[in-house]
């Protein structure tokens, strides 16, 4: 469903015809240990007549904490409905080395149980002879697991060296505080240490999206996400429609200069717009019109003709209106007024 294409003057609301919500968490439904605003309400609304289940890339916690953490927000959850990067890890590594080997973990809780779920013995010393390194997010990672990491991934892979999987590589986590660094920056200073590359389970890669699909035998899901590079590219990896709500790290500005895999579905100022009719989105003689909002492409520039009533439509007519004539955002000039962000972030 593209964002930009013909939809019928009785439009519809995200939600329609969806069998499961699948959410992502860190800066869509919460920032921190706190909910985001509109998220709680709007997504027990969305439970009505359909599954509502979470994916997340973050591998600090278990399944069962973030169940926990979601219950006391007011969302009551089940740890079978949340989806994480070291359940997709766990399932690349089986299909990698032998049942009950000795793996060695870079992450905290989340990643630790996963790991003894599946059947391995955890270790943390590269002494140990791990036959795989499984590498996630935890707030205590520090020098001395990286350490040990790249000592046991010395040996590149094609001459002999032992699998290398990382939960995910989001470069950046929201929190109530702001914007801290995330896994990718950890997985990172291996790379930058060894020379060699991490097989990805979370987003934006498709073992995460499999999963849940399999989970809650799924046949119309709707993803919501918070940033283009993750959430929305493996969505679009895994056949899934997807929503953007900008509550979380991707702002307007990186919409505008989404590539043609990152496009999302729908894109959201909050999640209160899931149960509202999406609004039509025509692109003709280069001008993109969004109810009362117009943008039109002149050339090289980018230039609002109306902005209507509300932001968040004139982010989608700028959107559809860059996005259609298949130019990249840095071959045109782009009022500021286009990009201007008063949508809640953390």
């Amino acid at each position: 469903m593209a964002l930009f294409g013909r939809r019928s003057s009785s439009t519809t609301a995200p939600l329609e015809g969806v069998d499961v919500v699948l959410a992502d968490l860190d800066g869509v439904v919460y920032a921190g240990a706190g909910a985001l605003p509109y998220a709680v309400d709007s997504l027990n609304l969305a439970r009505d007549g359909r599954t509502l289940a979470y994916i997340t890339n973050n591998a600090s916690r278990t399944d069962a904490s973030v169940a926990a953490h979601l219950t006391e927000l007011g969302l009551e959850t089940a740890p079978r409905d949340v989806v994480t990067s070291p359940q997709a890890a766990m399932r690349l590594l089986v299909d990698l080395i032998a049942p009950g080997s000795t793996i060695l973990v870079v992450g905290g809780e989340g990643l630790v149980v996963e790991v003894e779920k599946a059947g391995f013995v955890v270790t943390r010393s590269a002494d140990d002879s791990p036959a795989a390194v499984v590498q996630g997010f935890a707030p205590e990672v520090g020098w001395t697991q990286l350490a040990e990491a790249a000592f046991a991934l010395k040996t590149p892979e094609e001459e002999g060296g032992i699998p290398w999987i990382a939960t995910n590589t989001d470069w950046t986590i929201p929190q109530s505080r702001g914007i801290a660094p995330g896994n990718g920056t950890l997985v990172s200073a291996v790379h930058t240490a060894i020379g060699r590359l991490a097989t990805v389970a979370g987003k934006p890669e498709v073992p995460i999206f499999d999963e849940a699909v399999t989970r809650f035998d799924s046949r119309h899901p709707l993803f919501l996400g918070d940033r283009l590079d993750t959430d929305i590219l493996g969505a679009n990896r895994a056949g899934i429609a997807s929503a953007l709500v900008l509550t979380g790290i991707d702002r307007p500005k990186h919409v505008l200069a989404a590539p043609e895999g990152s496009r999302p579905a729908y894109i959201l100022g909050d999640l209160r717009e899931l149960h509202e009719p999406y609004p039509e989105v025509l692109v003709a003689d280069g001008i993109a019109t969004v109810r009362g909002a117009r943008v039109a492409i002149e050339g090289p520039d980018v230039r609002i003709v109306s902005e209507g009533d509300r932001p968040i439509d004139l982010v989608r007519a700028g959107a559809a209106a860059i996005w259609s004539t298949g130019r990249a955002i840095f071959g045109f000039r782009v009022p500021e007024r286009l990009y201007a962000d008063p949508f809640h972030r953390p």
